[in-house]
């Protein structure tokens, strides 16, 4: 495709004007190198490391040409063809994306370790003295934005198999919890178990949960990717659910897309349809399955909300209209638009330290759109996102909270019942 209806929506050529820079040039040098005219270079590494991967460009593209299958492709031949591999480089993606973010009690065992360092008061003493000026310059960096590990995570605080009290269930649903959404945002999980078992659904919650491979895909590990996927699978068969719930956009992204994962895979690729034909994103699932609108109000006194979508939410899954349509529901609650609502925040992954300077400047764009609006709350549905705009925020020295649909309602609920036990 030539037409160019991609380009407006793409945040690095909006930001630099150059072809190279938007998702036409980009798809023009992979087919040149599929062609075996370039090479996987270091200089096309850099331009794949360089798009978000936010797939805004899908979203405007009359064709449906899947970028996001292309880009990862070619970061998958770039990985292959060793172009940018280095020592420190390979320990590292062996440490993260071979190691941590394959094994579920590995990773949260490393979340105690760091909550460990947070609580202790070390990190503060660590920080106080600068001694992060001896930690070698890539960590250095990523220290500040190293979030505030949960006290619990989420098979301490969700049961594996909890039901609707009183009533028989509607709907049988199983719960997926992410990983950077267990280590830190447990208590979201949480509250997206109460949301469902209010709405009339029981709720599986598996205890260990592995990684869904999106870290792995997105980063050209395929089939690493694959192999959670299976795992998945395995963990979760899709005939037992009515629905599998993903709470977090750019995990549910890539879970709903198994099937071109496992295509060749004879043994999974039935199963991987089945599957992707089962995930759902709580806010399209609860407007789908038939939401109870709360009769209680989330805070005392109404709220103003703007609403930010996830890149992979929006334009990954296409579920743009039911995270609003689930915050107007909720009484108290007045919901404002946000200007350039569907405009990628920076985080997009590992973005925010793969390309640091772009990242903040995207997160600069979206922090003053936010006080624009002078709003006392910023929903979304991303934890990438949440971390990214929440730290945006709190150096631009806003009052205004982030938080979640699912979390708004979840309170609402809570205050009902609260009301009516007294």
């Amino acid at each position: 495709m030539h037409c160019g209806m991609c380009l407006p929506t793409c945040p690095t050529y909006d930001a630099t004007r150059r072809e190279r820079h938007s998702p036409r040039g980009r798809i023009a040098l992979m087919r040149a190198v599929a062609d075996g005219e370039l090479t996987a270079s270091k200089s096309f590494a850099e331009e794949m490391s360089y798009c978000l991967g936010c797939l805004a460009c899908q979203t405007a593209c009359p064709a449906g040409v899947e970028y996001g299958q292309l880009l990862e492709t070619a970061r998958a031949e770039v990985e292959a063809s060793g172009a940018v591999s280095t020592p420190a480089r390979s320990f590292w993606r062996a440490l993260t994306l071979k190691v941590l973010f394959t094994d579920p009690g590995l990773l949260r065992l490393a979340g105690r370790f760091l909550r460990l360092y947070q609580q202790s008061g070390l990190q503060t003493l660590v920080r106080k003295l600068k001694l992060t000026r001896l930690l070698p310059e890539n960590l250095r960096s990523l220290e500040p934005m190293t979030p505030e590990i949960a006290p619990v995570f989420s098979d301490e605080n969700i049961r594996l198999l909890e039901a609707p009290a009183g009533t028989a269930p509607r709907k049988h649903v199983a719960l997926l919890t992410g990983c950077v959404q267990d280590l830190v945002f447990s208590d979201i999980n949480r509250e997206t178990a109460d949301v469902l078992l209010a709405n009339g659904c029981s709720v599986y919650t598996p205890r260990e949960q592995p990684c869904c491979g999106s870290l792995h895909a997105h980063n050209g590990e395929h089939a690493l990717a694959a192999g959670l996927a299976r795992r998945m699978i395995d963990l979760l068969p899709p005939e037992r659910f009515d629905a599998i719930i993903s709470n977090a956009g750019g995990c549910g992204s890539h879970l709903r897309h198994y099937t071109p994962l496992l295509a060749d895979d004879p043994a999974y690729a039935g199963r991987a349809v089945l599957w992707d034909s089962k995930i759902r994103d709580i806010h399209e699932w609860l407007l789908e399955s038939g939401m109870r609108t709360p009769e209680a109000t989330p805070f005392d006194d109404p709220v103003t909300v703007a609403y930010h979508d996830s890149c992979h939410l929006a334009h990954g899954q296409k579920v743009t209209r039911q995270p609003r349509e689930l915050l107007a529901k909720i009484p108290g609650v007045k919901l404002q638009e946000l200007p350039e609502a569907s405009w990628c925040c920076g985080s997009a992954g590992v973005y925010n330290i793969t390309q640091p300077e772009q990242s903040a400047d995207l997160l600069s764009r979206k922090v003053a759109n936010i006080q624009k609006t002078g709003v006392q709350y910023l929903a979304q549905s991303n934890p990438g996102c949440h971390l990214q705009i929440a730290r945006g925020l709190a150096a631009a020295g806003s009052s205004t909270q982030v938080t979640q649909p699912v979390s708004l309602l979840a309170r609402a609920y809570r205050r009902e019942s609260n009301c009516k036990s007294h």
